[in-house]
């Protein structure tokens, strides 16, 4: 599988800076203020700890797609992070490997290089780095020692190969396998939608309901408290409201917090046309179901956050706040992979 990072920087770069017009008579006079904050960024960004490099990248996508990380080699990590499904894999819940429910909806991958602060529904990753392990060794999912891992990957000289390209060094360590798979995650960018043309200034890129769900979107409906700026989220977690379960979220790690209790990760809503269903547990099918959450305020209790409140949207409202949505979509259908990476370069 051929791909570059780099050549196509005008994909998204091509949209910065460019002038945002007035918007429609009924737009709200807060609206150019609002868009300003969507403006795509300029690059990658990769810690200092884990720079990126072109052949650590590489070894990382042959990792991500090589079931040789699992015990009996049926899995890897696209078997959840599907390409063709948003990085995700259109489930309620992720399969294990026998085929039952795993507890959680596989999260997509899509503009995880700008997730900060802990990683996962519940926050239990410290950083992106830290991920792999678990579903590597899970009995459930690839259900792989890491020490057998390493040494698979040890006896394979193109493998042996590909780490010294990538670290100066055959050895293959636990850390330098985490690395290179995120690295390549990190490339893992959604693509432009017409929501971006639209930011960059051309006005008929959405049409007048859409543009007055953004504004719904960011003004009394309240979205954008959450799911902000360009990757739609603020990396924080939130009670919604969404149906008691055993699953208490984050409060489970932190559970001298009342307000972490059912609190789960904002997802972003890049391309979340395709990734029904939605929540932390597949709940909800579709996102008229996830406007009902919203309009009605979800399961009042003393950890809901205090921004969730009844909407009473109007039918008319309901219908410009999905017709927002739906341009936060690439409509690629099955091939998200070259917009993916062709979006952005990665950070000098």
């Amino acid at each position: 599988m051929a791909w570059k990072v780099g050549a196509a920087m005008a994909v998204l770069l091509g949209f910065v800076g460019v002038g945002v017009g007035g918007g429609g008579g009924d737009a709200d006079p807060r609206r150019p203020g609002w868009r300003d904050a969507y403006r795509p960024p300029a690059a990658i960004p990769f810690p200092p700890g884990n720079p990126y490099t072109p052949a650590k990248a590489e070894l990382g996508r042959r990792l991500f797609f090589d079931p040789i990380l699992s015990g009996d080699r049926t899995r890897s990590c696209a078997t959840c992070h599907v390409p063709g499904l948003a990085w995700g894999d259109g489930r309620a819940r992720a399969a294990t490997r026998q085929q039952g429910d795993m507890d959680l909806r596989t999260p997509t991958l899509l503009n995880i290089a700008w997730q900060d602060g802990p990683l996962g529904w519940d926050g239990k990753f410290r950083s992106l780095e830290a991920v792999a392990a678990m579903p590597i060794m899970a009995p459930g999912n690839m259900n792989l020692p890491i020490p057998q891992a390493l040494a698979r990957l040890s006896a394979d000289p193109t493998y042996t190969a590909a780490f010294a390209a990538a670290f100066d060094d055959p050895a293959v360590t636990g850390e330098r396998l985490d690395a290179a798979l995120a690295t390549f995650e990190r490339l893992i960018v959604a693509g432009p939608t017409a929501f971006d043309r639209w930011i960059a200034g051309r006005e008929d890129a959405i049409s007048p309901g859409a543009k007055r769900g953004f504004d719904l979107f960011n003004g009394r409906a309240g979205c954008a408290g959450c799911h902000s700026g360009w990757s739609f989220t603020d990396n924080s977690f939130h009670d919604i409201g969404v149906g008691v379960g055993t699953d208490i979220g984050r409060g489970r790690l932190k559970p001298s917090s009342v307000a972490l209790t059912y609190a789960f990760k904002t997802p972003t809503l890049r391309e979340v046309g395709q990734r029904a269903p939605y929540m932390h547990d597949g709940s909800v099918p579709t996102l008229e179901a996830v406007l009902d959450l919203y309009d009605r305020g979800g399961v009042e209790r003393p950890s809901r956050s205090r921004s969730i409140k009844p909407l009473h949207l109007s039918a008319t409202e309901r219908a410009d706040l999905l017709a927002f949505l739906a341009t936060l979509s690439t409509g690629a259908g099955g091939d998200l992979m070259t917009a993916s990476f062709a979006a952005l370069p990665p950070a000098p």
